[in-house]
Order: C-alpha cells, then structure tokens, then sequence
C-alpha cells in the first residue's frame, strides 16, 4: 500500500527534465515559414501550396508541438508565443484556403487588416516580455511588430510599396528567428558561445 504524501511533502515533489530545448525548433519553424512568405509580399514568388504546406506544418503543426513542449518545461513565454504562433500560421493557411474550397468567403481587406492586428497585439505583449531577455529576441520581436503594422497598412491602403516594405521588414523578422533557433543548437553543439544569441 502506498503511503500519504503530506502537503508539505508533495508540494516539495518536482520532476527532472532532461529532454532537449524545443526553443530552436520553433524558431526555425518560425522563421523559415515568416521568410517564405515575405518573398511572396515583396513580390519574387507566387502564393503557392510551397507556402501552404509550411504554414500547415512547419509553421504551424511544429510550432504547436514546441509550444506543448515548453510547457513541461514550465517556460510560459515558450508556451505562449509557439503555441500562439504556430495556431497563427495554421489559422492563415485556413483563411487563405477556404474560400478555394468554396466554404467561406475571403476576407476583404479590413477583415485582414483586423486579423493582423489583433496577431500585433500579442506581438506587442511578447515584445514586452522579451525586455528582460536577450538583446537578438528583443530586436526579433519588435521586428515582428513592424511587419504586423506594415502589412495591416498595406491591407488597408492596397498600397504595393507598404506591401514591399513590409515583405522586406518580414524577411529581417524571419532571418533573426532563424538565426536564433540555429545559434542555440550551433551553441549547444559546440559547448561553448559560438554564435551571439
């Protein structure tokens, strides 16, 4: 028969966790997905199923699974933003897929711009929280930010130049994701800070 734990005692319980970092994972999966699509906005490639599938999966099936990750390892930001985000990418997917499919109507441009913005709030908030964490996080998300507003601009203008610019902004945004999650693994590979993260 087992024995009872007192309160004291099973407030005192904790699990080692000595799986591996997920953080990179999301942050290539952020990344590379942001990139793919900010080469549609500044206008070298078509919106192809090459940018669907990366949103479905990558961006977003694999964000999703670091976010769950992130919260057995009890990290709330983790579990915040690639939950979030990778929701976002299967959400964008969705809305883009829909009305090919007949289901639904596509979006107009002010329901866009509401899209977006909504997403840039969040943006706002993490950026908030990454004050007190490193310097290329903080740069990443506030690079985020700007892409939100820019685009949320273009939808409401049709302006093709804010367009650009903000395929331009999101591609900084992307290429920093990336550089973060592959500096973590480059790092942790090597044992000691090879790459400023």
């Amino acid at each position: 028969m087992m024995g009872y734990l007192d309160d004291t005692s099973r407030n005192n319980l904790f699990i080692n966790d000595n799986s591996a970092n997920p953080a990179p994972l999301g942050l290539c999966a952020f990344g590379m997905t942001t990139l793919l699509l900010s080469f549609h906005n500044v206008g070298i490639t078509a919106l192809t199923s090459t940018i669907f599938a990366m949103a479905l999966l990558y961006g977003g099936l694999a964000q999703v699974i670091v976010g769950t990750m992130e919260w057995r390892k009890s990290n709330t930001f983790g579990l915040l933003t690639f939950g979030s985000f990778g929701f976002f990418w299967i959400t964008f997917a969705t809305l883009l897929i829909l009305p090919t499919l007949g289901l639904a109507k596509a979006p107009g441009p002010i329901e866009m711009a509401l899209f977006l913005g909504v997403w840039d709030i969040l943006a706002i908030g993490l950026f908030i929280c990454s004050l007190k964490m490193d310097k290329v996080l903080q740069i990443t998300l506030l690079a985020l930010v700007v892409t939100f507003i820019l685009l949320m601009a273009a939808q409401i203008t049709a302006s093709s130049t804010i367009l650009t610019l903000g395929g331009a902004v999101g591609i900084i945004t992307g290429a920093l994701a990336l550089y973060l999650g592959l500096g973590q693994v480059i790092n942790e590979v090597y044992g000691r800070k090879v790459v400023p993260v």
